[in-house]
């Protein structure tokens, strides 16, 4: 039982639903940041204290507000594959950085953003415009979290993600990292272990299904 307030942004979509639920099993209280408050019971059914907030028109000291006394907080929004060019940057890098901004001003140092293959890398010059601009977002966040200094941060890149049955087992390693899948709970599951293990800090790393158990591979980084 380890009793941290872990504020999750994104708070109802997949990954952030899955992490709830790991957090609240072993006594932590997650809070669930939702724009849209007819989510707020669905995160409540999982353990997860709801919060509504818009991030693409809040304020630092909104978000702050909210960070109030937590030990970590998650980057897990996304605009989803609906959103539109524009909103990759709104949400994907914009929200981001609009969470990482709140953390250093509440004073929160632990800071966990979940990125994607493709982050940090060429994008092939036929690819989709949404494509395109969904990696150079999460590109663009990235960069913004390695440069900050008041933050112990990591970033996750999983690869293709699904709503399979958790595994256990995982690859877990600095970039580069052949392209595979990875279930959605085995991600939450990782993220869980990665607010705890201080070897995580300041790394990069990439997250598809494998043959290590999750608690080794999150020792292993």
């Amino acid at each position: 039982m380890t009793d941290r307030r872990v504020v999750i942004a994104g708070g109802h979509g997949k990954i952030a639903q899955q992490l709830a639920e790991v957090l609240t099993a072993q006594g932590d209280r997650a809070v669930a940041l939702i724009r849209n408050p007819d989510h707020s019971n669905a995160v409540a059914a999982l353990g997860a204290l709801p919060e509504v907030i818009d991030l693409e028109h809040a304020s630092v000291d909104d978000v702050a507000a909210l960070l109030h006394d937590a030990d970590a907080a998650v980057f897990a929004a996304g605009a989803g594959a609906s959103g539109g060019v524009e909103r990759k940057d709104t949400v994907d890098r914009a929200g981001s950085v609009l969470l990482a901004d709140a953390a250093e001003k509440a004073g929160v140092k632990r800071f966990v953003q979940v990125s994607s293959f493709g982050a940090g890398e060429p994008v092939a010059d036929d690819a989709e415009d949404t494509w395109k601009a969904y990696i150079a977002a999460k590109t663009a966040a990235e960069e913004d979290l390695k440069a900050r200094t008041k933050l112990d941060w990591t970033i996750v890149r999983p690869g293709g993600l699904t709503d399979d049955d958790p595994t256990g087992h995982v690859t877990l390693s600095e970039p580069p990292l052949e392209r595979g899948t990875v279930p959605r709970a085995d991600v939450a599951h990782v993220i869980a272990l990665m607010l705890e293990t201080p070897s995580t800090i300041g790394k990069t790393v990439m997250l598809t299904s494998g043959d290590t158990p999750v608690e080794d591979a999150v020792k292993g980084v």
